[in-house]
């Protein structure tokens, strides 16, 4: 039997994202902000340097093109984590691309352009700067200022050769006269790279779609510029849930690089979570990556920065794959006995857990039925008889929850004896 015959899927009726790679740098690109952005989170911990290389290496081994190391202004403690971080991509000969944040301010790029000298790779400089009229209003600045503060720091960059990504703050919130005047002056002065930010978590993907529409014809092509010379950039938060769909929006839209963070840490609410991001492009075809250490580097962070990872959390959280409602379990069951792992993966999941390094687990609860008990039984290395299996059934109707696999010991050692 075709296997691909037993899903219908509604996803792809009338829907195709027609890329012509012609018009863009690059195929879909993402740049890990976990190690920068992520850490602006209030309940966020900074990892060690050792620590911190060691995410960076997953970063390596799930194919992401661009990371974040940090922000240089913040102080020599910074600087010297971004130096161990470009140090070990440099040794041990990765291909992912070091970049960190900078304000525009010059003080913020000279470390770039000096340890672009020391070790010979460009570092991408991310200059940030706020549009939108709200901010404008707080901070009592012009478009006259804004202009002239980003053509000093872009230009600095543009002539001591630091690769320049200029992010304007709060895009989703600015006008469009403001947006195609900044952004045609920094590509004036040499800027190819472009970030379209929803700081403040505002857009709704139809907003991602007409915004980055909006960039691609009246900012890049009325520039006079073909749209694969402009790197496009999406960087999105996650204020009102849609982190994600605004990702998958982007990337409809045409965006070249996707920002995100593990597990969507970030400030207030966080940002876009890269790795369910991952998860839902590589399942859409989009993208072909080997993400079956995805678990282990969400986990990883999970225990460094100490982001929450809740129990319910999509793919990663310690129920996605797990079940002890009987109906549910004994369709997984069904098809474990068929030694069929992709059926098994699918019959009751959206997510096949073995594609993202993850398995089935059935579980014995209140709601459970008698196959979850004999399933467990015989994966434990018991005899499931008659007896041992009521005796379990009946302890398991009297629970709360589901049973621990030592509760679920000690109930059958209490039979046994």
């Amino acid at each position: 039997m075709d296997e691909r015959s037993l899903i219908y899927d509604w996803n792809k009726v009338d829907y195709d994202i027609a890329r012509n790679p012609a018009n863009h740098p690059h195929g879909v690109w993402f740049d890990d902000e976990t190690l920068r952005d992520g850490l602006q989170s209030p309940s966020a911990r900074n990892p060690t340097i050792e620590q911190k290389i060691e995410l960076l290496t997953f970063m390596e081994e799930l194919g992401m093109q661009k990371v974040d190391l940090g922000l240089p202004g913040a102080g020599p403690f910074h600087l010297e984590h971004i130096e161990a971080m470009v140090s070990h991509i440099i040794d041990h000969d990765f291909k992912i691309r070091p970049g960190a944040a900078v304000r525009t301010l010059m003080n913020d790029i000279e470390p770039l352009v000096a340890m672009q000298e020391k070790y010979g790779v460009p570092i991408q400089a991310s200059a940030f700067l706020g549009t939108s009229p709200i901010r404008q209003y707080t901070e009592g600045w012009t478009m006259e200022k804004l202009l002239s503060t980003m053509e000093t720091a872009v230009s600095y960059a543009v002539d001591h050769d630091v690769p320049v990504m200029f992010v304007t703050e709060d895009t989703t919130r600015s006008k469009p006269e403001d947006v195609k005047q900044i952004y045609l002056r920094a590509m004036e002065l040499g800027a190819r790279r472009l970030c379209v930010c929803d700081t403040c978590g505002h857009v709704t993907p139809n907003g991602v779609k007409k915004l980055l529409n909006f960039i691609d014809e009246e900012v890049i092509k009325d520039g006079g510029y073909k749209r694969h010379e402009i790197e496009v950039n999406w960087h999105g938060h996650q204020d009102r849930g849609l982190g994600v769909a605004n990702n998958i929006a982007a990337v409809e839209a045409g965006a070249d690089v996707i920002h995100g963070t593990a597990l969507g840490v970030g400030e207030r609410a966080g940002n876009a979570p890269l790795d369910q991001t991952l998860v839902n492009l590589k399942l859409m075809g989009v993208i072909d990556n080997d993400l079956t250490k995805l678990d282990a580097y969400v986990k990883k962070a999970h225990e460094y920065i100490e982001v929450p990872l809740p129990r319910n959390y999509p793919v990663f959280g310690e129920d996605a794959f797990e079940t002890g409602t009987g109906v549910h379990a004994s369709a997984v069951i069904k098809a474990m006995r068929k030694g069929d792992d992709w059926l098994a993966d699918r019959v009751y999941s959206g997510v096949p857990a073995g594609d993202f390094g993850l398995k089935q687990v059935i579980r014995i609860g209140h709601m459970a039925g008698r196959s979850n008990i004999i399933w467990w039984l015989e994966q434990n290395g018991y005899e499931a008889t008659d007896g041992l299996v009521a005796h379990l059934f009946e302890v398991a109707k009297r629970q709360r929850r589901n049973m621990t696999n030592d509760e679920i010991e000690a109930a059958v050692a209490s039979f046994e004896a």
